[in-house]
């Protein structure tokens, strides 16, 4: 089974997607992490490197393609990027997006970062505006278009062990038997 779990930064993809992983014992591929990785090797915070991204489409066509490949290749994994959804809609068993209000999420983010929360903040919107600006100029997609997920949740509404709990319920009431909702989103031109 492949599931994607996408969302903003800072609405608990990561965490959640770890841990609906563990609990349907599957792999977990997270595209943040690859993206982070690139960012350090060139010396550069995520911000800046979603900046520099926009000056060089490489960067992104080359961590999309990647995960796109694994979501393609793979089976028995939770697929978690901004794009996820998206790079394996044609793939995917089930996609899920998360998302939380800006104030949550930059709560979040400064606790994870030890940062201040309006750095944080300012900080995750520019990185939204850049992210945005990229997808809909590389792919044509619009970011904010959740009609190709199964599942929307907003996370500042759970804690952790009951969204747990719903998302595991959710993945199990799916009938993995039929096909439906892994057709590839009409009118979206796939070039990863």
């Amino acid at each position: 089974m492949l599931i994607t779990v996408s969302g903003p930064p800072g609405s608990g993809k990561s965490t959640n997607a770890v841990q609906l992983a563990d609990a349907l014992g599957l792999g977990h591929v997270s595209g943040g992490d690859i993206f982070r990785e690139m960012a350090a090797e060139r010396d550069m915070t995520p911000v800046e490197f979603n900046e520099f991204a926009e000056e060089d489409p490489q960067i992104d066509r080359d961590l999309d393609r990647r995960l796109r490949e694994i979501a393609v290749e793979r089976d028995d994994v939770v697929l978690e990027s901004r794009l996820a959804g998206w790079l394996a809609a044609d793939h995917a068993d089930f996609r899920f997006w998360f998302d939380a209000p800006l104030s949550v999420r930059a709560e979040r983010i400064a606790e994870r970062e030890s940062k201040p929360v309006d750095r944080a903040r300012t900080e995750t919107e520019r990185r939204e505006a850049s992210e945005r600006k990229r997808y809909e100029e590389y792919y044509n997609i619009d970011i904010e278009d959740l009609s190709i997920y199964d599942a929307a949740y907003n996370t500042a509404r759970w804690g952790p062990e009951p969204f747990l709990d719903v998302l595991v319920a959710t993945v199990e009431a799916y009938d993995s038997a039929t096909d439906e909702g892994k057709a590839p989103v009409e009118g979206v031109v796939y070039d990863f």
